[in-house]
């Protein structure tokens, strides 16, 4: 718990020092020569940058309360400062978990890391560059139809660019869970393939909740490339199978019956790739 303590406090401290420093440091250097009229927080340049970005010619930013901007402002820095953080989060995990590790354990950490954090960063660049601004054109028109003028709460409009890219970046790192699920025996590919309609049918109502209100476009893009992906996490896994049966001829090779349908199953598998159920 000591060792729990130390590491917990290690990752708080950075995340105070992270946002404070997203909420004071001057992101002009120009501030020297004049401080009084040059000051602009790196938190207020940003927004700023996402505002040029994303926001729609005709779509204007309002403060429903006074406390609006005030509390976008501190939620804003406490997110990116979240961001910052996030390395020194992961590397203390890491460092906490790694002496209960095994080695072929300790092997797998590096790769799967890798990928998830190119995948991520990958999910996080499209959200922001592709499915955003293709979510708020989408909208536009319904505003004409209601007879109304296209004015957005701020703290709204940045919820709804915040919330759509991090979904996006998560939704992007499906292929490394799947992967992973299979080599430690959670699920196979086999009970993935035999239930694929099933499984698009649920990439779509998980669309649909990280997009609600979109338009059809950005939804087809989302579930077009969650479809990929899926396919892509399936590939790599069956690849990772077909390595293993060469390697170890008895890999998942003794069989038993499933104690709800009947059907076979392997003594190592979790779930039965027949019926979905739990075999422990």
């Amino acid at each position: 718990m000591e060792e729990f303590a130390k590491r917990l406090k290690i990752v708080l401290y950075t995340l105070i020092i992270s946002t404070i420093t997203v909420m004071v440091l001057p992101a002009n250097l120009s501030f020297i020569n004049d401080p009084l009229s040059n000051y602009e927080p790196l938190i207020a340049a940003i927004l700023r940058i996402i505002r040029e970005d994303v926001l729609p010619a005709s779509v204007r930013l309002i403060g429903l309360e006074f406390v609006a901007p005030l509390e976008l402002y501190l939620i804003a820095s406490f997110f990116f400062g979240a961001a910052a953080t996030a390395p020194v989060l992961a590397y203390e995990i890491f460092k906490f978990i790694d002496p209960a590790l095994y080695p072929h354990e300790r092997r797998d950490i590096y790769p799967s890391m890798t990928f998830f954090i190119v995948l991520f960063v990958s999910g996080l660049i499209f959200g922001y560059l592709v499915l955003v601004p293709y979510g708020l054109a989408a909208l536009l028109p319904f505003f004409q139809m209601a007879g109304a003028e296209p004015y957005i709460s701020v703290s709204n409009f940045y919820f709804f660019v915040f919330f759509l890219t991090l979904m996006t970046g998560v939704v992007f790192t499906l292929p490394v869970f799947l992967v992973l699920f299979v080599k430690y025996g959670i699920i196979e590919t086999k009970m993935l393939t035999k239930n694929r309609r099933y499984v698009y049918v649920g990439l779509m109502i998980v669309v649909f909740l990280i997009t609600p209100g979109e338009g059809g476009l950005a939804n087809l893009m989302l579930f077009t490339v969650m479809a990929v992906l899926f396919e892509v996490g399936v590939f790599l896994a069956k690849s990772y199978e077909k390595r293993e049966k060469i390697r170890h001829p008895l890999w998942r090779a003794e069989e038993s019956k499933c104690r709800f349908c009947g059907k076979s199953v392997s003594m190592n598998t979790t779930f039965c790739p027949s019926c979905g159920k739990s075999q422990r």
